[in-house]
């Protein structure tokens, strides 16, 4: 069993910022697997075969404390996870998978790594930077996208399809080969 799970935060004024980013990558991932959610875990939860997809209801900080619940409830190790989410450090329109590594400023994945004890997961980290002179992190990432930006949002959450299909099929470093870059 695999567990696909996006990062965000649940309210509806939240919905196009950046920091949504993984929402809005597991939303089209949702949509193409047909799986439909319900609430479960503190989270939007959805099953589809033998492949979990999670959206935490808990806002970004929190956002360890349903996907331990989830884990703990099906038995999942850390390697049968991939995380997917903002990040500003990274270029617009650029993925980055990574089997490990520190929370790198993300308190969502800051969470996740104190929840589980380890920082040892897959993640599909997307690029939404960089952050411009003037702005604070913060009110960056909690910005929306502009109109443009979002047409190249929903190109990068078809793609995530791709992503997700990969790595479910064969693991984190063959998807890194096919995948790591500059989408659109």
């Amino acid at each position: 069993m695999k567990a696909i799970i996006g990062l965000g935060n649940p309210e509806e004024k939240y919905k196009t910022t950046r920091h949504n980013t993984g929402f809005l990558m597991l939303d089209e991932i949702l949509s193409a697997h047909n799986v439909t959610l319900c609430d479960k875990f503190n989270s939007f939860f959805g099953k589809k075969g033998d492949v979990l997809y999670l959206l935490p209801k808990t806002y970004m900080n929190l956002s360890g404390n349903a996907i331990l619940e989830m884990m703990n409830f099906y038995k999942l190790k850390n390697e049968d996870i991939l995380v997917i989410y903002d990040d500003a450090t990274i270029e617009f329109g650029t993925f980055r998978l990574k089997k490990n590594g520190s929370f790198g400023g993300h308190n969502g994945i800051k969470s996740i790594i104190n929840r589980l004890g380890s920082d040892k997961f897959d993640r599909l980290k997307v690029g939404v930077g960089p952050v411009p002179e003037h702005f604070a992190i913060d009110s960056f990432v909690l910005g929306n996208f502009s109109p443009d930006e979002m047409q190249s949002v929903y190109k990068m959450a078809k793609k995530s399809v791709e992503v997700v299909d990969c790595w479910l099929k064969n693991g984190i470093e063959i998807t890194q080969n096919k995948f790591n870059g500059k989408i659109i």
